[in-house]
């Protein structure tokens, strides 16, 4: 089966007060890599998470990023003390400094109160960690269901597009296949002429002809390209991921169609190369989105 490396999901979980929500976006990448945007309260669970992706994922470039909310009711605000004993040394230092007679006062102090004040959240560890596998494990779900879907798509296409290529292989067989005694047939003729008042060397020329035909002859490239394009097919409608063993036969395929190009001799089998070769491009072009 083949699925797509690009797909997005966002689940939400909410339990106690407090609300957690993963998103999980998959791009396509050459290998797997993993990037987390994640509360500090939770950052310890980070190889468990990527763990969990890798025994579900292959490939792509995946990027998650976990929120957590609670009710209003439940943050508490903090002041750090140290901070604002600082703060208001500094000031007394610098108000000498300047020989400012005012006081310093708490709104003095309050004024840099980003710096020394800040709210915490308090979370049931127990709770933040039922919720966040299961939004895990539903993202998860949600976004193999969408590189599923995607992977059909591209699975039609491809499909089509080899139904194309077999049909120009037998063609060029037909072809090629017609080709060796016509040109056997040809160079008789030329020798001849060229030879009219002499005896022609038959042995010389049956020799001639075999090397003749074995230029000619892309049969042995023709069945090896019919065997890489059923294992193709056979590989984009397995269970297991597909992508790295269907680009190795896609390049062992362009490499038979190249052989048979250099071989032909011939203006409609040379149009039916170009042709494949479309088409094997535009497959080589779907699977780099595959899994």
């Amino acid at each position: 089966m083949i699925k797509s490396m690009t797909g997005f999901s966002k689940t939400e979980a909410s339990l106690s007060g407090i609300k957690i929500t993963t998103e999980i976006k998959s791009l396509n990448g050459k290998g797997l890599e993993l990037n987390f945007r994640m509360p500090r309260q939770i950052q310890h669970k980070e190889m468990e998470l990527r763990d969990f992706i890798r025994n579900n994922i292959s490939r792509g470039s995946i990027f998650v990023n976990i929120t957590i909310e609670t009710d209003e009711d439940l943050p508490s605000f903090s002041i750090n003390k140290d901070i604002a004993i600082q703060c208001f040394d500094e000031l007394q230092n610098l108000r000498k400094t300047l020989k400012i007679k005012d006081k310093i006062t708490m709104d003095n102090i309050l004024v840099f109160s980003d710096k020394i004040s800040y709210k915490e959240n308090k979370f049931d560890e127990d709770t933040v960690l039922k919720l966040l596998s299961k939004t895990m494990q539903q993202g998860m779900k949600s976004l193999d269901v969408m590189k599923i879907k995607e992977g059909q798509n591209i699975t039609k296409d491809i499909i089509m597009r080899i139904k194309l290529v077999q049909d120009n292989i037998r063609n060029i067989e037909k072809i090629s296949s017609n080709r060796v005694p016509q040109e056997k047939e040809r160079l008789r003729n030329r020798i001849a002429h060229l030879f009219e008042s002499d005896e022609i060397d038959e042995h010389r020329l049956q020799m001639e002809i075999v090397l003749l035909s074995d230029k000619l002859d892309v049969s042995e490239e023709c069945v090896r390209l019919s065997s890489h394009l059923k294992f193709f097919a056979e590989a984009i409608q397995s269970s297991d991921p597909a992508g790295r063993k269907i680009n190795f036969l896609l390049q062992e395929m362009n490499r038979e169609v190249n052989t048979i190009g250099s071989k032909a001799n011939d203006t409609t089998i040379s149009q039916l190369i170009v042709s494949t070769k479309e088409e094997l491009e535009r497959i080589r072009e779907q699977i780099q989105n595959v899994e």
